[in-house]
């Protein structure tokens, strides 16, 4: 098995690769990918993923990582909304699962103008490769499978690159190693663990 930082120090190479902005999932749409890690190398990753956007962003490269923490995004739309302040009320009163359920609704989750898809397909620029962090925060307002379902038909024209706290063989999603959510099939190995690319 090849270590967390040789498969970080490959992403740069991978993703600036023009063969890469050009590759395409099943059904020929543009590329979606999962890295995916042992949780116990989060920090790792979130350090690794600042560096090469600092790299990355302030060079003449042809890419501009986009990253979208869905945590974040959640707290940000709730605060707007100004909902945020209500979640920590009703969550005294009334428990999280009521919580839970009513942040869903509000941030219209699984439905035509989903709030956290709008706000990503909102912010993508043509040159982007998009980053997708914050999944194990987020669990489980948030699901890595529905987002990637859901940003399919939003955001089409850019890689996107999804970090996962577990692992992904393909087709089963383990969150934390241990929280299997549904299977996905349209996404690839960003970085395998076992022959890196």
């Amino acid at each position: 098995m090849i270590s967390i930082q040789a498969r970080l120090d490959q992403i740069k190479d991978k993703i600036s690769d023009p063969s890469f902005r050009e590759s395409k999932g099943l059904g020929n749409e543009i590329g979606y990918y999962i890295f995916d890690y042992d949780p116990q190398e989060e920090m790792k990753v979130r350090e690794y993923i600042g560096y090469l956007k600092q790299r990355i962003n302030t060079s003449n490269s042809t890419i501009y990582i986009r990253e979208f923490d869905l945590y974040e995004i959640v707290l940000e739309i709730l605060d707007n909304k100004g909902y945020l302040q209500k979640n920590f009320d009703m969550e005294q009163k009334r428990g999280s699962d009521f919580v839970l359920n009513a942040t869903k609704k509000a941030l219209r989750l699984t439905l035509n103008g989903d709030l956290v898809v709008e706000y990503i397909s909102q912010s993508v620029q043509k040159n982007d490769v998009v980053f997708l962090t914050g999944i194990g925060k987020v669990y489980p307002i948030i699901r890595s499978h529905t987002i990637l379902n859901n940003l399919h038909s939003a955001v089409d024209s850019v890689p996107v690159i999804m970090f996962f706290p577990g692992s992904y063989d393909g087709q089963e999603l383990v969150l934390f190693n241990e929280i299997k959510d549904d299977n996905y099939y349209r996404a690839f190995q960003l970085i395998d663990k076992y022959k890196g690319f």
